[in-house]
């Protein structure tokens, strides 16, 4: 259990920061970039969820203690990604729950024509702020990931939220029936 009882320590004032296991990394890092990336994408979902109600809400709730655990796995160094009751890792049980949001989500879209623009409804121009910083904490995670070890099933997790904040933008926009659709040179 987490107990905070000082929220200044000191101990990052010279550039670095402490990962799980002990060890210091400079906090330009791209671990440290990739925990970043993934904590912007939570409280842009945290905007969103503001505005959300029912069944979107309450999973997106649950998202957001998820993207805690991914952050925990980004900041545990090491390529074991066997999660213990002291190692917090993603699992694929997780992507594989978010699959079935999509699937139960897109179900009731009428499927796409065009390319749709970020925008709607509040709801959804929020959703879409927060798919577009997860699709950001993606690209941290797959950089982090060409140099160190990174858990696939964080991975394949990260991928799939920004699909389901995809669809999800789409069904508060009254079941896509509010996308902006994009007009391919509209505007020359």
């Amino acid at each position: 259990m987490v107990k905070l009882n000082r929220i200044y320590t000191r101990t990052g004032d010279l550039g670095t920061t402490g990962l799980v296991d002990g060890s210091r990394l400079p906090k330009h890092a791209a671990r440290m970039e990739a925990v970043g990336a993934v904590d912007n994408a939570n409280a842009a979902l945290g905007l969103a969820i503001m505005v959300l109600d029912g069944v979107a809400k309450a999973d997106c709730t649950r998202v957001q203690n998820d993207l805690f655990d991914l952050g925990a796995d980004l900041a545990t160094p090491g390529d074991d990604f066997t999660p213990s009751p002291m190692v917090l890792r993603i699992v694929a049980d997780q992507a594989t729950w978010l699959e079935a949001c999509i699937d139960a989500v897109n179900a009731d879209l009428a499927p796409l024509t065009s390319f749709i623009l970020p925008g709607g409804t509040e709801a959804s121009a929020r959703l879409h702020l927060a798919r577009t910083a997860t699709r950001a904490a993606e690209r941290a995670m797959c950089a982090l990931a060409a140099s160190d070890a990174v858990n696939p099933a964080a991975l394949a997790y990260i991928n799939r939220l920004s699909d389901y904040l995809f669809v999800l933008s789409r069904a508060v926009n009254d079941g896509g029936a509010g996308d902006v659709l994009w007009r391919p040179g509209a505007n020359r």
